[in-house]
This record gives structure tokens, sequence and C-alpha cells, in this order.
């Protein structure tokens, strides 16, 4: 029986932030993809329709165009597969956001963070990576326990910063 694969799901800062050379998103993913076999990256539903917003309608050229940049690399450059959901999903990814934002773990008007932290977790994904201030501000214990209670995975909230910090020198 082959291994499982290791998903680390990605929000859209980190992609638009990948568009960009010499960031430290590029350092983390390489990192990742050195140091931990069967490493998945996935780009969750919300994400997704979050780059195609941008891409049309993002507030400024740059971001427009780094968005479509993004759109064009992320399954034949970067090898990250976009992920979609039955529809009986669709609930329990409701459900879990909800909560989020009704525990305080995401800004009430944060609704695309909190969707993008249920659909990772309902993907069974071990880790988040993120730049976004309102995922990472989460208390990671009071997540856990929101988590469980909706009856998905627990997920870790990692910034490329962090990967890099933690991992970039060792080996």
């Amino acid at each position: 029986m082959p291994a499982r694969s290791t998903l680390v799901a990605v929000d859209t800062n980190l992609l638009m932030d990948l568009a960009v050379p010499r960031d430290k998103a590029h350092d983390a993913v390489a990192i990742f993809r050195k140091r931990v076999p069967g490493v998945e990256f996935v780009v969750v539903p919300t994400v997704v329709d979050e780059l195609d917003f941008i891409s049309l309608h993002g507030d400024t050229e740059k971001d427009r165009t780094l968005a479509n940049t993004v759109m064009q690399s992320l399954v034949r450059v970067w090898k990250f597969r976009p992920l979609d959901f039955i529809p009986v999903g669709h609930g329990t990814i409701k459900n879990t956001a909800d909560k989020l934002r009704g525990q305080g773990l995401i800004p009430e008007h944060e609704i695309n963070d909190s969707y993008i932290l249920a659909e990772a977790a309902l993907a069974n994904c071990a880790l988040l990576l993120t730049s976004d201030k309102h995922i990472r501000g989460a208390d990671p214990t009071l997540l856990s326990l929101a988590l469980r209670e909706c009856d998905v995975s627990t997920i870790l909230v990692r910034t490329p910063a962090d990967i890099v910090r933690q991992f970039g020198g060792r080996r």
C-alpha cells in the first residue's frame, strides 16, 4: 500500500506571494518538497474563487496580473492540486466556518478566511500555509477544539517565514 500524502493547504496570500520572485513563500515550498516525502500542496475552493475574483476585479493592475500568473502557474508549473468537495461536504464546511467566526477565532467579517480554514480541515490537511493575519491570529488550542467539535481534522497554521526560520537551515 503506498504511503499517504501529507497535504498542505495554501491560501490566496501565499499564492500571490509565489507569483513574485524572491519571496519566502518560494523557500517554504522548497523546504517542504525537500524535507517532507510525499508532500502535496492543495488549493481549496474558496482560494480558487478568490483568485478568479482578483484576476477580474482586483484593486490594482498588479493584483490582477499576479492573480492571472497564479492561475496559469498553479497546476503546470507549481504542481499544486485544486480541490473540490462533494455537495454533502459543503454543509460541514459552512457549519465549521460559522463556528470559527461565532467563537471569535476568525473575525466575523472574514467569511472567506473561515471557509479556507474549514475546507483545509475537511480535506485532512496537516497544515495551512498562510501569511493572512486573521487566520494566523486564531488561538491554536481553541482552533483545535472547535475543529474537533465539528468532526473535521485539526490543522496547524504556519507562515512561510515560520517554515524558513524553523526548518530552512537544518538537515
